[in-house]
């Protein structure tokens, strides 16, 4: 008897900063992420991460995390190295994917850990599959997809924009799969 093959999996995720480039000395502040297994969520990470850097008032206004919320979340000594078990060697997913995986590259670097996983974004999928949208940002795109936001949904949160862009990765996914070639 031949055994199945795993499911497909896929970890898709986002990331909150400090600012918008870790080559000015930004870090990350907080990870959100989804393991997507056969077309289905089976799992989540969290954490916000306290990276000794203040956040620019600009990234306050965008994501709301702010020092005191930082103030006791592990470092990211603690946090990078269980994000890599976490994701192993998965196809990661993002919307704006340059950007996440930039941050991600950087931080893995300074930790002294190896990061070679592919990656795909949903923005370039978008883009390319709904080009008359008026913007392609993640809330369109989701209401465009599904009709209207999620309850007591966090835009700009980490684990909220990772559970939206995990459904409109599996939206677009289902539909790839449905279009003749």
């Amino acid at each position: 008897m031949l055994k199945s093959a795993k499911p497909y999996r896929t970890v898709v995720f986002d990331l909150e900063t400090t600012g918008l480039s870790p080559f000015r000395g930004d870090r990350i502040i907080e990870i959100g992420a989804i393991i997507v297994e056969g077309g289905s969520i089976v799992r989540e990470y969290h954490s916000l991460i306290d990276a000794g850097r203040p956040v620019s008032i600009h990234a306050f206004k965008v994501n709301g995390i702010n020092r005191e919320m930082l103030a006791h979340a592990p470092k990211p000594e603690t946090v990078m190295p269980e994000f890599k078990d976490f994701i192993s060697d998965s196809v990661l997913v993002a919307h704006n994917a340059k950007f996440d995986i930039g941050f991600l590259r950087y931080e893995f670097s300074r930790q002294g850990i190896a990061f070679s996983n592919r990656h795909h974004c949903t923005l370039t999928d978008a883009r390319r599959l709904y080009p008359k949208l008026q913007n392609h940002r993640l809330e369109t795109v989701y209401r465009h997809l599904f009709g209207a936001l999620p309850d007591k949904v966090n835009m700009h949160r980490a684990l909220d924009d990772a559970r939206m862009t995990a459904r409109v990765w599996m939206e677009i996914e289902a539909f790839k799969s449905s279009t003749p070639c």
